[in-house]
Formats: C-alpha cells, structure tokens, sequence
C-alpha cells in the first residue's frame, strides 16, 4: 500500500509540474484543491479500512493534514498568487514535495501492511502482558543489587472452560517476544496457552508493565556479532559464550514456568485459570531453541520441545584434544521436532556447531525433522511479513519461498506436533520437506 500511494502521488507532482511547465502558469486554484482531495481520499481510504490505521501512516496522515489546511486557507482568502512563473520554482517545488512524501512514507516503506497468517481454530484469542521480578537473582546487565525482570506476553483462549497445555516460547538471539505471534494465535486458537519471554537485555527491546524501555545491551550484541565471524574468538571462547548465553536464557525460562505453575494454583486472573500445569511444552527460534531444548533435558515437566532454526548448544562437548565442537552422545528422552531453513540446512554435518543436531537421529529418542526449501533464518519468524526491508536486510538476502506459505505451514506441523504430545491426538507426521511456492 505505501509503495502504490508513493507511486500515486509521484505521477501526480511530475503530471502536474508538467502541466504547469507547458502551460506557464502556477495554477494555485489547481493545487489547492488537490491538497485537500488528497487528504479526504486518504480519510475515505482509512475509515473504509482499505488502509488499516497503525503507527505506520502517522506522518503521512498529518502531512495530507497541514497541505489540506493550507490550501483550505489558501481558497478562503482567495488570493490569486500573482507571482511570476518560474520553471525553477516549479521544478524545486516538485521535487521538495516529493522529498517530504518520501519522509512521510518511510514507516508504510518499511512496514508496509500486510494481512495476519489465517487463525482456523475455534477459540478467539486473548492476550496479557506482565512483569515478573525474579527476586533471587540479580540482574548482571544492570545497576547493582537490581533483580532481574522478565516481561512475559500470553494468548490463550478467550471466554473458554476448562485447562489446556502451556507451551513457553523463547525468542532469538536479537529478538522479540512477539517474533511468532502468528503461531502464538494460531495454537491459542486450537486450545494452547502460549507465554512468550522477553529476555532483557538480549532482546532487541522490551517494554515492562510500567513503561519502562530496555534496549539490547552492546556488549552481549557485540559478543554475538563476532561469534557469527570467523576467527575472531577461538572454539573454546565460543563454548564459553554458549554456556553463559544458555544460563541466562534457561534461568530465564526456569523461572517464568515456576511462576506461571504457581500462579495457576492461586491467582484468579483468567489466564492462569486455564492452564494445565501437567501438558508442558517448550519451544523457540535460534538461540531461544537451543534454550529449549535445553530445558527439555533439564525439566521432566517438560513433554514436548520445538527447535526452530537452531544449533543445539546444551548437547555440545569441547574436545580440547580436536580444539572444536562434538555431540556430547547423551541419550535425550523428550519428543522434539526440528524446523531447519536453508541457511541451518547446508550447516548440519558441515559445521561443528550443528554436530549435535546432526546426531539428534542417533541420540534423540523420538526426533522429527524438516526443511524449508528455500526460506532463510528469519522467514520462520513474522519479520518478513511485518517488514520484508528489514528481514532482507537483517539474513542477507530474500527467501525464495513464499513467506505465508511458509509460516502457515509452520504453524501447522507446530500445531500437530504438540497435539500429538500434549494432547495425544493422532501421530504426528510431515513431508519432511517443504519447497519455495
């Protein structure tokens, strides 16, 4: 939608700086009542809902707003404008107009509209934010003695009787609690509670019940950057990294399922009424993954686990002897269903760091695993949809896949998967691959 309008009100400065090059004439009457139509067809196109109203046509909305005033004043004082015409002046105006459009446009650019992936189960859905303040640790990104927080989102069925599954989802490395809301609706449709952690200070940004924001902290971001970099810190340097970025998140998790558990047994407020605290599954994309799977060894409350896109850091041993990465061999007893993008595929067997992955078929009791033709990391994620600019930028390049095809059937096999699990419905089973559309 705001490449189209661009596109519209493009034509329109070069057809009418055109016309008044050829005519030699400013034409004021003109352009005043093309300011104002342009911000009544904008109203129309809102309240029809043809443009859906959000942040994104902020600027644009008070931009059309103050050229509308403008020329409504301008029409009220019936002032001529008797200045002499210059093709200069017509051409600066233009391209000036042109140039604030653009500015205007930048957050429907880079977030353009887009419609939500299809909810088919037969709950609405609600949703509930919250802080939790974990009094027994103390947070090391902050001021001293400050406990760690944990901002924590829930959708769960609305107006619904009974208890159902909790599934925790951890997001990835520079994420957002919200980076899968689809799947979140999609399985609180069906049936699920879903919490989905922030954790503070690895997420880009989050924001507490108070108002409080809290940006990626530099140091963890930079440590993350270059272990992504070939030779800048040594193997035993990047186990290291992994043991002390798993801590936190599996801390982190640890602690919003125990309080969840006990608030399910003592708090009123409708989400924790419905939750099951015997039906537990984990699941997350990147390094909220290997979190998961983490805690599907460490919690025998714990059923089910699904890694989205991501290496399995818990089942990792250092072999000073080799100076890398090995699968520890450990037998792993909880189901697990692993969803690879092409940019995870090529790695397993290749990369030391997926060694664990690539032995998941030895060690794991009961593994599924399949692959995404042609999507890359963050198109089993929502960024694609939420802002294609941003995903191409951020994994290097576009998918080939069709990223609704794709996220719709992910949230599909997650679906059955934990159906299969947490409610024992049917077996679970997939094409194990799934090509570009």
């Amino acid at each position: 939608m705001g490449v189209l309008l661009f596109s519209i009100a493009l034509i329109f400065e070069i057809a009418f700086a055109t016309y008044c090059i050829v005519t030699k004439q400013n034409h004021h009457k003109v352009r005043n009542w093309a300011r104002i139509a342009g911000f009544v067809i904008f109203a129309i196109l809102v309240l029809t809902s043809v443009i859906v109203w959000s942040f994104r046509w902020v600027l644009l909305a008070s931009l059309l707003f103050i050229l509308a005033g403008i020329g409504t004043f301008s029409l009220i004082r019936n002032k001529a404008g008797n200045r002499e015409f210059k093709t200069s002046r017509m051409i600066v105006k233009a391209v000036t107009m042109t140039f604030l459009l653009i500015l205007a446009l930048v957050p429907a650019l880079v977030f353009p509209q887009y419609k939500l992936p299809k909810v088919t189960g037969p709950y609405e859905v609600a949703t509930a934010t919250y802080t939790y303040v974990d009094k027994n640790r103390i947070e090391e990104f902050a001021a001293a003695g400050k406990n760690r927080f944990v901002n924590v989102q829930f959708w769960y069925p609305e107006n619904a009787d009974g208890t159902y599954p909790l599934l925790v989802f951890s997001h990835g490395a520079v994420g957002i609690k919200t980076s899968n809301a689809s799947t979140f609706r999609e399985l609180a449709s069906h049936g699920y509670v879903v919490c989905s952690i922030d954790h503070p200070y690895h997420s880009f940004y989050t924001v507490s019940e108070d108002g409080t924001f809290t940006l990626i902290n530099s140091e963890y971001k930079k440590e993350f950057d270059n272990a992504n970099q070939e030779g800048v810190y040594t193997r035993e340097q990047l186990y290291g990294f992994f043991q002390k970025w798993m801590e936190l998140r599996t801390d982190d998790m640890n602690f919003v399922m125990d309080t969840i558990i006990e608030k399910s047994e003592n708090d009123k407020a409708p989400v924790y009424q419905h939750i099951s605290k015997d039906k537990i599954g984990v699941f997350g994309h990147s390094m909220g993954g290997a979190a998961s799977v983490e805690l599907g060894r460490d919690r025998k409350d714990v059923s089910a686990v699904v890694n989205i896109d991501a290496p399995f850091f818990s089942e990792l041993v250092y072999d000073k002897e080799t100076d890398d990465f090995a699968a520890s061999g450990k037998a792993y007893m909880t189901p697990t269903l692993n969803l690879y993008s092409d940019d995870v595929w090529k790695q397993l067997g290749r990369n030391s760091t997926y060694a664990a992955n690539y032995a998941a078929d030895k060690n794991f009791k009961e593994v599924y695993t399949v692959h995404f033709q042609g999507a890359k990391h963050l198109s089993l994620t929502d960024l694609p949809l939420f802002s294609p600019l941003l995903a191409n930028m951020l994994q290097g390049g576009k998918a080939t896949i069709e990223q609704y095809y794709c996220i719709e059937t992910e949230n599909e096999l997650i679906l059955k998967f934990f159906d299969y699990t947490l409610k024992g419905i049917g077996r679970f089973t997939s094409e194990g691959t799934y090509g570009s559309r």
